[in-house]
């Protein structure tokens, strides 16, 4: 079954929805004044606003609807057909798009107010295109400055490898000296005593 929502301005019909759910006029804790209720909602019982919520009038609660624009998005039935307890508080003009079947994100009513649809299919502005390009600038530059590190250790690393094995053939070359005259010295010192 599908899900069919509506969408209430009325105040009659908004309060027979909400009663028919026992759901009580509230406003959202802190964020109002003295003179203004701050965010509405309505509190379902058993449901967690009893911390967050405050009950209100409905008369309050109503003249903050009207201030502010607003309609209520309620679901009548679950997709299961059950009761259902969803409401949404947005603004008429979201309501009225979405009745025209217009899309309704912040995106799309921007669009509209720049000209229409098409205008989020422009170009993006010269500023747009400069971000991307000095994100891509940075990008780069921080490349070249990984390769040449890189570079730089693999020199480092091939000088220090040649350094050790030019050591190790200095010491292997003076080790092998100090054998051959090792060796001479014995056999002088055998000849010597043969000759004494």
């Amino acid at each position: 079954m599908a899900r069919k929502s509506r969408v209430l301005t009325d105040h009659d019909e908004i309060r027979n929805w909400a009663e028919e759910r026992d759901a009580q006029p509230s406003c959202v804790r802190g964020t109002g004044s003295e003179e203004d209720v701050g965010m509405i909602r309505l509190d379902f019982p058993g449901y967690s606003g009893e911390t967050s919520l405050e009950s209100i009038e409905w008369d309050e609660w109503f003249q903050k609807f009207d201030d502010n624009n607003l309609a209520l998005l309620v679901e009548e039935q679950t997709a299961q057909g059950e009761q259902s307890n969803f409401n949404k508080i947005i603004g008429r003009e979201t309501a009225a798009a979405r009745a025209q079947g217009r899309k309704t994100s912040r995106r799309a009513a921007s669009a509209e107010k720049r000209g229409g649809v098409r205008a989020i299919n422009r170009k993006r502005p010269a500023r747009a295109r400069s971000k991307r390009s000095r994100s891509a600038a940075v990008r780069d530059a921080a490349s070249r400055s990984s390769r040449s590190r890189s570079k730089r250790s693999t020199s480092a690393r091939g000088e220090s490898s040649r350094t050790r094995s030019s050591r190790s053939r200095s010491s292997r070359t003076t080790a092998s000296k100090k054998r051959v005259q090792s060796a001479r010295g014995n056999s002088r010192s055998r000849s010597r005593r043969r000759a004494a």
